[in-house]
């Protein structure tokens, strides 16, 4: 499974990184293709191209605030394959989201 995602926190330092280790650690323990882009205090990172969206089966977005470029994930919004939630949420049970992950590609 290829999955893509956003984390982004209000003040754009702590939880926006944490959320993106907790995902790429339950990822990579499950032999799966991730990549995180973060949007904080050092501005946007590892920024998703169009093409890893497209070919991406979920999108994540671990955010507490607005992001830059959410319009570039409506294709996965409209097709059921967007989980959003609280970058908290993914720190506290990234096992859990990718569980839900999984769910929506069955």
């Amino acid at each position: 499974m290829k999955i893509v995602g956003v984390a982004a926190c209000i003040t754009g330092i702590a939880h926006t990184y944490m959320a993106q280790e907790a995902l790429e650690q339950e990822c990579k323990k499950r032999g799966y293709d991730v990549k995180v882009e973060t949007q904080g205090g050092m501005g946007i990172e590892n920024e998703l191209s169009e093409d890893e969206i497209a070919d991406a089966d979920v999108v994540i977005l671990a955010v507490a605030i607005g992001i830059e470029g959410v319009e570039r994930f409506e294709e996965k919004e409209d097709a059921g394959r967007i989980i959003s939630l609280n970058p908290a949420e993914v720190i506290r049970n990234p096992a859990a989201i990718i569980d839900k992950a999984e769910q929506l590609t069955q």
